[in-house]
C-alpha cells in the first residue's frame, strides 16, 4: 500500500490497524492503464502508473507513482468546448414555433424569433423564452 513503509520499525499492518482506526482508509486502484495530468502547456504521463487513494473522513488524496513522460499539449483538454459555429438562417416549421408559442406562453412572432436566434433549438428557445437563460 506505501511503498516502502515498511522498513523503518513501522509493521505496516499496524499502521494500516492505526489509520483505520483515525477514520483513514488507504486503498490501492487495481487496473490503471495510465495517468494523465493535464496543464496549461504541456501533459505528465504515466503509462506504468501505480495509484493508491488515501481517503481521510471524505476527503481524497491520490497518490500516483511511475514514471513520468512530459509532452506539450497536442489538442483541446477533455471537457473543453469547441466555438459554436454560427448560425444561418434555419427554416423553422409552423409546429416548432406554435409549440414554443403555447410552452413559453408568448406570442407566434416572439416563438419564431426565439426559434430562429436557436438555430432552431426548440429547448433552447423555450427555456431562453422562459426566463431560464
Amino acid at each position: 500500500m506505501f511503498p516502502g513503509m515498511g522498513g523503518r520499525g513501522i509493521n505496516p499492518k499496524q499502521l494500516q490497524k492505526q489509520m483505520r482506526a483515525m477514520g483513514i482508509d488507504v486503498n490501492d486502484i487495481d487496473d490503471v492503464k495510465q495517468v494523465i495530468i493535464r496543464t496549461a502547456t504541456k501533459e505528465i504521463v504515466f503509462n506504468d502508473a501505480q495509484v493508491t487513494v488515501m481517503d481521510a473522513r471524505g476527503m481524497k488524496s491520490y497518490q500516483v507513482v511511475g514514471t513520468p513522460e512530459e509532452r506539450p499539449i497536442q489538442q483541446a483538454p477533455i471537457g473543453a468546448q469547441e466555438p459554436a459555429a454560427p448560425r444561418g438562417p434555419v427554416e423553422i416549421p409552423d409546429e416548432d414555433i406554435a409549440l414554443v408559442a403555447t410552452q413559453a406562453k408568448v406570442p407566434r412572432d416572439v416563438a419564431k424569433k426565439a426559434l430562429e436566434e436557436s438555430g432552431g433549438d426548440l429547448a433552447e428557445a423555450i427555456m431562453k423564452l422562459a426566463g431560464g437563460q
